[in-house]
């Protein structure tokens, strides 16, 4: 395993003091001072550039952090994780949960003044659910939920007006289901459902300009500075803009943990760490003694695990794929290289998720394979013999830039060797690039990582449908698809839990399609006197009620 020395680290803190220009900020030192309370500024760093600042074609974290600044949906969740009012003030429910009837408020406005109208989210949605929109929307299915959406999103309609969403007038929007979904309406704060400016029809390039950008939510993009600074300000138009206490979020882009934790030390920074930025691994032990007051650290609902391509040599053989998967030791990896207490992972879905009465994870156990050398090296034969292969062709593991990443995958790739006695090359890719070639499938092993979008186990597993815009393995699988598609359907709970653990045998133990490593913890650093940050069960930022005291 390579690992930085200390010298090593420590020259680096040194020298990366000064970097991220534009970030200078008054609040300097560990405890911040009353210039930051006055100026109401927050300083935060992006260790990737969001890839679109399009609703439509976001996928990553990055972009849901920046979109959750700049747009508000119908509703939008609380510190509790609740649905509360957004752009719609009220909503009805019929008694068979399959209408919703939302009622936007007449103050509702664009950041040009315009009215936000029910037009705007049906313009949106169609918008994402078209299959002449190019790229194709990868969260088109989430709007499957919606009468007739999958019908018109796979061509199987060309009317639109057979979808179950139509605006009544310009503040009552009506939605009807094709099925009973309890989690639909916290479904409707994510950032595939947010309205979209109907101006965009116009302008094919409008969200790669923030004087095209024309949003609805607490802040506005100001800036863009492509590779070094990202910039919003206060919407003075946004209908609650007399609680947004913020006047501007400044965020720098660096993929350095090292360079985002000596900012946050020097007071360049207000927050740093998870969910988008990174905090080195092998200074957490320090952190937790020196800055425990300033550290949140604990369990979220996400898993970060690799994925291979099914349809790529030599991983096109499920026994190669079982062979990886066993060979590793997670127990290492998140004691000597992660050092964030998390808990290695067995399957997909992570602790916390909503099950039939609890958790999922609790009521289902994730032992869907062992760690095994002898058996992964006894695997290896067997499919290298079905295969032809007397050595396995080159193989390559892709991640994208991250000090984190680039360290699990040296551990992961040094195990493969001392394990199966198989060279891996690992390749770092900037995030743009990186997530292209997994959506192409122009890899063989690739780093990922899931927070779910909702409190359901359906957000793990619609991820693998053979229709799902998010599925990045060449999986397709009819019995997977049909126990998902009951899982939609169903309105028994027990039985929905039960597709479930048949969905996640078959992709964890009977396909390794994945390669489950750890659950999340979060792990972020906060100044004292900045307030109002939420970080939710998924470990997802929300700054748009962040304050300075």
């Amino acid at each position: 395993m390579r690992r930085k020395t200390l010298l090593t680290l420590l020259t680096m803190l040194l020298v990366v003091g000064t970097v991220l220009a534009g970030c200078g900020s008054k609040n300097g030192g560990s405890k911040g001072n009353s210039a930051a309370a006055k100026d109401q500024v927050l300083h935060i760093n992006l260790s990737s550039e969001p890839p679109t600042f399009d609703p439509a074609q976001a996928q990553d974290s990055q972009s849901n952090t920046v979109l959750n600044m700049m747009y508000e949906g119908l509703v939008r969740l609380d510190e509790s994780n609740k649905p509360i009012p957004g752009v719609a003030e009220k909503w009805d429910v019929s008694s068979d949960g399959l209408k919703y009837v939302f009622h936007l408020r007449k103050d509702a406005k664009w950041s040009n003044g315009d009215p936000v109208t029910a037009k705007d989210f049906v313009f949106a949605w169609q918008r994402v659910l078209d299959p002449s929109t190019t790229p194709a929307p990868p969260y088109a299915y989430q709007l499957y939920y919606i009468k007739g959406a999958e019908e018109y999103n796979t061509k199987k309609t060309t009317d639109f007006s057979q979808v179950g969403v139509k605006a009544n007038d310009d503040n009552t929007l009506e939605v009807t289901l094709k099925n009973p979904t309890p989690y639909f309406l916290s479904l409707t704060s994510f950032y595939t459902f947010f309205p979209v400016h109907q101006s965009v029809k116009d302008n094919a390039k409008w969200a790669t300009d923030p004087k095209s950008m024309i949003s609805n939510g607490a802040f506005t993009m100001t800036t863009w500075t492509t590779g070094q600074k990202i910039e919003v300000s206060k919407n003075a138009n946004y209908w609650d803009n007399k609680d947004i206490k913020l006047n501007k979020i400044t965020m720098s882009l660096s993929n350095s943990g090292a360079t985002e934790l000596s900012s946050y030390r020097s007071g360049q920074l207000d927050f740093a760490g998870m969910p988008n930025g990174e905090i080195p691994t092998d200074q957490i032990p320090a952190i937790k003694k020196e800055l425990k007051d300033e550290l949140n650290l604990k369990p979220i609902g996400g898993v970060y695990y690799y994925l291979f391509n099914v349809t790529a040599k030599p991983f096109d053989n499920e026994k190669i794929r079982k062979a990886f998967a066993m060979a590793i030791s997670r127990q290492e990896i998140v004691e000597k290289v992660t050092q964030s207490e998390e808990k290695p992972a067995f399957g997909f879905v992570p602790p916390g998720i909503a099950g039939e009465k609890a958790e999922y994870r609790t009521e289902h156990k994730d032992d869907f394979f062992t760690e095994n050398a002898d058996e992964a090296k006894k695997l290896l034969q067997e499919g290298m013999k079905e295969e032809g292969y007397t050595t396995l062709p080159p193989i390559t593991l892709i991640y994208n830039s991250s000090d984190k990443h680039k360290k699990i995958a040296l551990a992961v790739a040094d195990m493969w060797k001392k394990n199966l006695g198989v060279d891996v090359k690992t390749e770092n890719q900037e995030w743009g690039v990186f997530l292209k070639n997994r959506r192409n499938l122009n890899y063989q092993i690739a780093r990922s990582g899931w927070s779910p979008d909702y409190n359901d186990p359906m957000t793990f597993f619609d991820l693998w449908t053979s229709k799902s815009g998010n599925n990045d393995t060449g999986f397709k699988n009819k019995e997977y698809d049909a126990l998902i598609s009951d899982a939609h359907s169903s309105s028994d709970n027990a039985k929905r839990m039960d597709d479930f653990s048949k969905a996640e045998t078959l992709l964890i133990k009977d396909q390794q399609v994945l390669m489950p490593i750890y659950y999340y913890t979060n792990v972020a650093l906060i100044k004292p006197n900045l307030k109002g940050v939420n970080i939710n069960y998924a470990g997802q930022v929300d700054f748009t009620r962040a304050y300075f005291e």
